[in-house]
């Protein structure tokens, strides 16, 4: 069958790549686009320039205003879609417009999680489960997974404000780092010592997790155990604090969770994610999922950038029935403190079958960590090391044998071990 419209609903970078790719691969039919944005921004900004005021709404969109006339895109925004029918190939947005297309591409993200512990507000048990993000700034608890979000944060970020961070993931290190720029006393709450070092690897996680310390946010390896909103502040309880804690405002940075409501309403096979195949098709033939709301038959969901960008190339590559190319190993970036860090493929810390090998000395950028298994690359981590993450990218990707002893050597030429020479 000859697809000869598409409907992609979603503005994030999932849904604006699957848009992109179409047009590149050649496509010329009818593309529509739904956003619930006045236009399709980056997410990454949010928690960095975006929150500091360094970068306008403007300065952070995805495309150029003129970019989707020019590729005949049709960008309908701000939409909300209310209903999908994937037999008739149809949704239904709020005020009863109905669009229909050959194939829907789901690209509707994820909702900030919240934690288990006891909500309240006020004397109102009425905060949303887990998955259900809405504005709350009126009570001093923020999220962040859109720019009304960082409005609302960046609007109590000032100096000598006090910040409750809780979670110490990507996104609370990085607002933990903007609040601190920008003046704010900030405490930064996780269960886990050191947090992220399922990605980064031990090592490199506790020296990372050291830098808040360093530059003045106070961290505490705990639970919160309930947020109380009051006329004075939010009184956080932590655990294993005798007395309650007050702050001028929370961010909860806990994680987020696919947004599948739309696809469960409409029968599709959901969990934790909108199940797909590996070419990003849904349990029905006609729709498509993509990004942070997708997840793949016996996968992980993954929630960094790189992938929402590659899931809206390859259902692009389906709908046109071309290929997809070979899939290169996983990445992602994250910033804080004026540091760069970026992190490829897979971390693990050192055991019967991996080894750890540091370029350069470990805390003093730049550096990089190494995780090989026998001789191949499998996984790297760089601090201000971008060409040491680029090279373990295509090691991973071209099964390249390695020496421990070459790449810990500074004066080694990566680019010479990616030739095999040795």
């Amino acid at each position: 069958m000859t697809v000869s419209s598409v409907l992609v609903v979603g503005g994030g970078i999932a849904g604006v790549s699957t848009a992109a790719e179409l047009r590149k691969q050649g496509y010329v039919g009818e593309l529509t686009l739904l956003t619930v944005d006045p236009f399709p921004y980056d997410r990454p900004p949010l928690s960095k320039e975006y929150l500091a005021g360094a970068k306008d709404l403007g300065s952070i969109a995805l495309q150029a205003a003129g970019w989707y006339a020019e590729q005949r895109i049709d960008l309908v925004a701000p939409a909300l879609v209310e209903s999908l029918d994937p037999a008739a190939g149809t949704v239904v947005l709020m005020g009863g417009r109905q669009l229909s297309a050959d194939r829907i591409v789901l690209a509707t993200g994820g909702n900030s999680r919240w934690p288990d512990f006891e909500r309240v507000v006020g004397e109102r048990l009425d905060f949303p489960p887990a998955g259900e993000g809405i504005p709350i700034s009126t009570t001093g608890i923020h999220t962040l997974r859109s720019a009304e979000d960082a409005d609302a944060l960046q609007h109590v970020l000032l100096a000598r404000a006090r910040l409750l961070v809780v979670g110490a993931g990507l996104i609370g290190a990085e607002v933990a780092s903007t609040a601190r720029k920008l003046g704010c006393e900030v405490v930064l709450v996780d269960p886990a010592d050191p947090p992220i070092a399922v990605a980064v690897g031990t090592r490199v996680a506790a020296w990372l997790h050291s830098l808040h310390a360093v530059h003045g946010v106070e961290t505490v390896t705990a639970t919160v155990e309930k947020l109380e909103s009051t006329r004075v502040g939010v009184v956080a309880h932590i655990a294993g604090e005798v007395e309650p804690r007050t702050f001028d405002a929370v961010l909860l940075a806990v994680g987020m969770g696919p947004d599948t409501a739309l696809a469960k309403a409409a029968g599709l096979e959901v969990d934790n994610g909108v199940l797909v195949d590996d070419h990003q098709v849904t349990s029905h033939p006609n729709v498509l999922a993509v990004g942070d709301c997708a997840r793949r038959r016996g996968r992980r969901r993954a929630e960094h950038w790189e992938a929402a960008l590659h899931d809206g190339q390859r259902a692009a590559t389906t709908i046109l029935g071309v290929d997809a190319g070979a899939e290169t190993a996983p990445w992602f970036w994250t910033d804080r403190y004026d540091l760069h860090v970026e992190v490829v493929g897979e971390m693990h810390d050192p055991d019967s079958e991996h080894e750890n090998v540091v370029r350069g000395a470990l805390g003093e950028p730049p550096f990089s960590v190494f995780t090989l298994r026998g001789e191949r690359v499998i996984g790297a981590v760089a601090v201000d090391d971008p060409n040491a993450v680029r090279a373990a990218r295509r090691m991973i990707d071209r099964g390249v044998d390695v020496r421990a002893s070459d790449l810990a050597d500074p004066q080694t030429d990566l680019r010479k071990l990616l030739r095999g020479s040795r």
